[in-house]
């Protein structure tokens, strides 16, 4: 680690305990999310030995294999032993930015043959995911997947029995998880700063042509460069289409669209800070509004998903909306909604605001009492303050807690670390292959409900279609 990455981490210490918790007279500390930040600085600052070191190979060099590598080598004791993938532009582009002298290969098979690789990001194609996870774990490879974890719900129950089987950590790559964000969302609503939990509102909205996956397509893109025939080995056969290979995701064929890419993260963090295995029921809907250049993917979605009363939660509804066309110039929200307030997630930035009801249940204004006989009126309001303090007729009040992550923190980052230490030590992440599908299910339902025009059923505890 750099010098000035380690003065850079220090800078982030100190912001922690400047920055944490903005409020004026706030019942909670920032604790929890202060230690958390305390231990991830003082373990990138902690010597590592020659056995420590974890030699990574990367699978799908596309934009997030490129950002996921960029993040994960900045994790002290993280080499880079190979690359994958089945574009040779992106093969060369990773010998031009790592060395001429570094493996590469389109066939992940290889990589993972590879006896001094211990850890594999997998960041290929959704349709893929499942496969080469489970190849990985069969090599003895601890696995970093994309999500969603898996294309198909038929796919979830394998890994989860592979990564048994194999032993080996496995994390999903919904980085969320691990911020110190989402970490005080889950301290506030644990102390019941909200009352009772009761509807979570999720809005991840874009307005861009890059956003809505449109992205730039290599002049030299052919079924050759881009090896087609292997590419279409984990799905159905059919001819070679640029825009299918370079924007998947906009293409049920082989990608999940906005449920696998963005209702994922959405529902991770609701998971995570809810505690929740998932919903029962699930229904969506979408239409194609402004991006029609030949996906069957719509680019607007929004679903309605109910969450049972259980140990973890009270009963609430789940509301999802992406928009790819919003006037708003996008945005992204998740709002916990109780009984006394609301918390909202934005990135890594908390708010709360109190709206607590005064016991008494008011008397008067929108009220049928106006159109009773006026002797009525007098002498029911004269029962009502008989019965009821000034005190119980006022709403309490309570200061708004504002949690804020210090300036260049990455929730990516944090994940990346919380990864290599489960390599390193076998404890268990936090998005393990159950976390991941009990995610990526009531996601890829969305799909099926989109499609089939139905509601689906689903039971999280034993994560079975009903």
């Amino acid at each position: 680690m750099s010098q000035q990455d380690k003065n850079s981490r220090r800078r982030f210490l100190q912001q922690i305990g400047a920055t944490s918790l903005l409020t004026a007279a706030a019942p909670l500390s920032s604790f929890a999310a202060k230690e958390k930040a305390e231990e991830r600085t003082l373990f990138y600052e902690r010597k590592i030995s020659a056995g420590d070191k974890i030699r990574l190979g990367v699978i799908g060099f596309g934009i997030q294999g490129h950002f996921d590598l960029q993040t994960a080598l900045k994790v002290p004791g993280v080499e880079l032993a190979g690359i994958c993938d089945l574009y040779t532009g992106r093969i060369q582009n990773a010998k031009e930015t790592y060395g001429n002298d570094l493996f590469t290969t389109r066939d992940y098979r290889e990589l993972l043959e590879r006896s001094d690789i211990d850890a594999v990001i997998i960041a290929s194609t959704d349709c893929w995911h499942a496969r080469m996870t489970k190849d990985a774990l069969a090599k003895g490879k601890a696995v970093y997947c994309e999500k969603p974890m898996v294309y198909k719900i038929s796919e979830g129950p394998g890994i989860i029995e592979a990564e048994k089987q194999a032993g080996k950590i496995l994390q999903v790559g919904s980085q969320r998880v691990s911020s110190i964000g989402l970490a005080k969302a889950k301290e506030l609503l644990a102390a019941g700063e909200i009352g009772k939990l009761n509807m979570v509102n999720a809005v991840n909205d874009r307005q861009s042509a890059i956003g809505a996956w449109e992205y730039t397509i290599p002049k030299d893109a052919s079924a050759e460069t881009t090896d087609w025939e292997e590419f279409i080995k984990a799905t159905e056969k059919m001819p070679y289409d640029a825009k299918k290979f370079f924007w998947w995701r906009a293409f049920k064929e082989v990608g999940t669209g906005v449920a696998g890419d963005l209702y994922i993260h959405l529902l991770s963090g609701t998971h995570f800070i809810t505690n929740s295995k998932g919903p029962e029921s699930i229904y969506s809907s979408g239409q194609f509004s402004y991006w029609k250049d030949g996906r069957n993917m719509p680019d607007v979605m929004a679903g309605v998903m109910q969450y049972g009363d259980t140990p973890e939660h009270p009963a609430f509804q789940l509301t999802l909306q992406v928009n790819f066309i919003s006037g708003t110039g996008g945005s992204e929200l998740t709002r916990f909604v109780g009984s006394e307030g609301t918390i909202d997630v934005r990135g890594n930035d908390i708010t709360l605001k109190h709206s607590i009801m005064p016991e008494a249940p008011g008397f008067g204004g929108y009220d049928s009492v106006f159109t009773f006989p006026k002797s009525l009126q007098t002498e029911m309001q004269k029962d009502y303050n008989a019965k009821w303090t000034d005190a119980q007729k006022k709403k309490t009040t309570k200061a708004d807690i504002v949690f804020k992550a210090p300036q260049g923190y990455s929730d990516h980052l944090d994940h990346f670390t919380n990864f290599f230490d489960s390599v390193r030590t076998s404890k268990p992440t936090v998005e393990d292959a159950t976390f991941g599908f009990r995610a990526a299910a009531p996601a890829l339902s969305c799909n099926e409900s989109y499609f089939q025009k139905k509601i689906i059923l689903w039971d999280p505890v034993s994560m079975k279609l009903v």
